[in-house]
């Protein structure tokens, strides 16, 4: 089962956060970007994140095993048994990969993104009419 949310820019606003799936709080610090991602249930090494043409995706995936005792086990409602998810956040096509450090700690995510103003200038975004 995947779950897989839509890209975020993290430079706009009025985006709002996607619920359910690594839920993240991001902030500026000390002239940086600070994401905390939750990715409960998932070890460091479950995880891994990814930098293509400006967008940054976290993808979180372990392999789905039941316990030898689950199969005695009746259900009525087993939400947990996800075993990949991912989530993306447009970062802007200047920012690299030396720019981003990662650490992972107690099921959550921290990124930190340096110098981002260097990465989106309003006048590169452009939108395309919806008719």
């Amino acid at each position: 089962m995947i779950f897989e949310s839509k890209t975020f820019n993290l430079f706009d606003e009025t985006t709002s956060t996607i619920p359910n799936m690594m839920r993240t709080d991001i902030q500026e610090k000390d002239g940086n970007y600070l994401l905390e991602i939750e990715i409960p249930g998932f070890s460091r090494e479950d995880v891994t994140a990814e930098l293509v043409d400006g967008t940054l995706t976290i993808i979180a995936s372990k392999p789905e095993t039941l316990e030898k005792d689950d199969t005695k086990i009746h259900y009525i409602l087993k939400e947990r048994l996800a075993t990949s998810c991912r989530r993306s956040f447009y970062v802007g096509n200047k920012i690299k990969q030396e720019d981003i450090t990662a650490a992972y700690k107690d099921g959550v995510l921290s990124i930190i993104i340096t110098n981002p103003q260097k990465s989106v200038d309003r006048e590169e975004i452009k939108l395309i009419p919806i008719q």
